[in-house]
């Protein structure tokens, strides 16, 4: 469908009267009611004359709300002084916020061993040792997302081992990485 010039007019026409985008395309035919309002827009006839009818203008204007009570106002309290603050005086310390650490900067000390079971940090260094040792790009859901090494460093890999079932590591590193909240609790005292 193209917008002839007799299309455009008649178009025009029936914007004009008041017609709705969708009576106009109906009209028309072969053109749809979004169509027709893009073509409205183009055109620049936003502003149509009302078809027909004069609305309701002498509408009975609603009575005017009777005005609000004055609330008393709630007791408050003298205006405090501000107070006077030197210069010179040092600021009292602000609550430290976490260092952010630079990339290829070591990184802060790991929660230690004894947070983790000998046995499970027994079964991680072996299986370290027999570790695919993948990059980010060789991950797959299959295999151990279990991170090890600095980011920031060439030694950076990945475990890649076969993953335990609806887990993300393998059962060594899933061992470390979901234990108990009361094993955790006991081995801290």
């Amino acid at each position: 469908m193209s917008w002839t010039d007799e299309r455009v007019e008649l178009l025009k026409k029936m914007w004009g009267e008041g017609q709705s985008a969708s009576q106009i395309a109906k009209e028309l035919g072969g053109v749809t009611r979004n169509a027709v309002i893009g073509k409205v827009h183009r055109l620049g006839l936003s502003n149509r004359a009302t078809g027909g009818t004069p609305k309701a203008e002498a509408k009975a204007k609603p009575a005017p709300k009777p005005e609000a009570k004055a609330r008393p106002s709630p007791k408050t309290e003298p205006a405090r002084p501000t107070p006077v603050v030197d210069p010179n005086e040092p600021k009292p310390a602000t609550p430290a916020r976490r260092q952010i650490i630079p990339a290829g900067q070591p990184l802060p000390p790991q929660p230690s061993a004894n947070e983790i079971s000998p046995e499970a940090l027994a079964k991680v260094n072996e299986i370290e040792k027999k570790a695919k040792k993948l990059t980010l790009m060789e991950l797959t859901e299959r295999t151990c997302k279990w991170p090890v090494g600095d980011p920031a460093t060439e030694d950076f890999w990945f475990c890649g081992l076969p993953v335990q079932a609806g887990k993300p590591y393998c059962d060594a590193h899933v061992g470390v990485a979901f234990q108990p909240m009361s094993a955790r609790r006991d081995r801290r005292r």
